[in-house]
């Protein structure tokens, strides 16, 4: 009964903040108010006995297409602008992985809510007071974890940014400063172990306790996370978000191996792709957001392109968010545009990292789908680890043929898999990007 009333509580909280939030962008911003005229949607009906499933329905779903289509029309930053552009401060630009970038900008309301979901995050993961938090990468236009370092700061804790500096240079730098917490990506976090292992840097018996990652699903991938943590003996958690919706989720210590939604924050749906159907707890389905602080440039009812797997929170799986009601379990499988199609089979890239990361002999890889009309096949590219040598060159000929049997066992379809020379595959700061679509030349 108790989960019952938190339930009630959460979404009458959610019901007045997206109630403010209509009233509050309807007049100015020109986006959604030609949006919600289109849908049918009167703001003078907005009355206290609306429900939120019901208020819900009457809003139309937001897709990213028509953000770049507004933004091509009214350039540089579009329509979806609550106030006068003066009293934006803050700009960032997505990272162009679905289509052309676009702009994003925030009020100094907007970008404190952000950052207090960040804090919220920090909360969850366990941030202590004493933490000391380096970030290794460039700051740039892309948000990545601009909100995370200014969180930080505004909580009290050392922050140190890693921009301008080689892998090596970072590795010195986190060492010299005792850093504790890194933020980065999956991907980023196992070049930095790679880095140090070839330069004979032990990592495992350093500072640092703890890495969040965020950027890519590796994070809740299982031999991903747990290479990671064994290359530098730290625990691992995850967080998900997006340049133009904020800060989702986080992975709390509470209830490892899932992400927990930041209810209070933000409305979550998830449906059947193309559809307004909402799928079965458990099931499938893409992810719909509405964010309830960014009232700068807000979105109502965002089709983000995630697929996630939602279920109901029991009572004995602990506290997660500010309600504890709903995990994604085991995080985002995938973007529903990095689905494809082999022999008839639905594949998702997290599937294929899956079973690659549990071959330590592997340092990087690349998925190559060669399209040809329905019998599109999969080729893998796999980059054996620095640590292998000639005496090794009888098991690294094996090695291509060992990945090759697990991922037939895991997907029911044959997978060719192709050695390449060490150092040849590229390596990645930000979001990696080992998904190559090829045709077939012989078509």
């Amino acid at each position: 009964m108790l989960i019952e009333n938190e339930h009630d509580s959460l979404r009458k909280l959610q019901l007045e903040k997206l109630t403010d939030l209509l009233k509050e962008i309807y007049p100015s911003n020109s986006f959604y108010r030609h949006k919600l005229d289109k849908s049918g949607f009167k703001i003078s009906e907005l009355g206290d006995s609306e429900t939120l499933e019901g208020l819900l329905e009457k809003l139309p779903f937001t897709e990213k297409s028509e953000l770049q289509a507004d933004q091509e029309k009214f350039p540089p930053y579009g329509s979806n602008l609550t106030y006068e552009l003066d009293d934006y401060l803050r700009i960032h630009r997505t990272s162009g992985t679905t289509g052309e970038p676009i702009y994003w900008l925030d009020t100094a309301d907007s970008w404190q809510w952000f950052i207090d979901c960040w804090k919220k995050v920090y909360v969850g993961v366990g941030l202590e007071k004493s933490d000391r938090l380096f970030f290794p990468f460039s700051f740039g236009p892309f948000i990545g974890f601009w909100g995370a370092f200014e969180a930080g700061l505004q909580l009290g804790n050392f922050c140190l940014a890693g921009g301008g500096m080689s892998s090596i240079g970072r590795l010195a730098c986190l060492l010299e400063h005792e850093i504790t917490v890194v933020c980065c990506t999956p991907t980023y976090a196992l070049h930095l172990a790679e880095a140090a292992e070839e330069n004979n840097i032990e990592l495992s018996g350093c500072s640092v306790r703890l890495l969040v990652v965020a950027g890519e699903p590796g994070g809740l991938v299982p031999g991903t996370r747990k290479r990671i943590a064994e290359l530098w003996g730290a625990e691992v958690r995850d967080h998900h978000g997006m340049t133009e919706i904020g800060c989702v989720t986080y992975e709390p210590r509470e209830s490892p191996g899932a992400l927990c939604p930041l209810e209070e924050d933000f409305i979550i749906e998830v449906v059947k792709p193309g559809s307004s159907e909402e799928v079965e707890d458990g099931e499938a389905g893409e992810l719909v957001l509405t964010n309830l602080g960014r009232s700068g440039s807000p979105l109502l009812r965002y089709r983000t392109g995630d697929m996630v797997r939602l279920k109901a929170r029991d009572d004995e799986e602990g506290a997660g968010g500010e309600a504890g009601l709903k995990l994604f379990d085991g995080g985002i499988l995938g973007r529903a545009d990095d689905m494809f199609f082999i022999r008839g089979n639905n594949v998702y890239p997290t599937a294929i990292e899956t079973v690659i990361r549990e071959f330590r002999e592997v340092a990087e890889y690349r998925l190559r789908v060669v399209e040809s009309g329905d019998l599109n096949s999969l080729e893998v590219d796999i980059e054996p680890a620095g640590g292998a040598g000639e005496d090794d060159s009888a098991a690294l000929e094996e090695l291509p043929g060992r990945i090759a049997k697990a991922l037939h066992d895991a997907l029911l379809f044959r997978v060719r898999v192709r050695l390449v020379d060490q150092g040849s595959l590229p390596r990645h700061e930000l979001k990696a990007r080992r998904l190559v679509r090829e045709k077939d030349n012989q078509q």
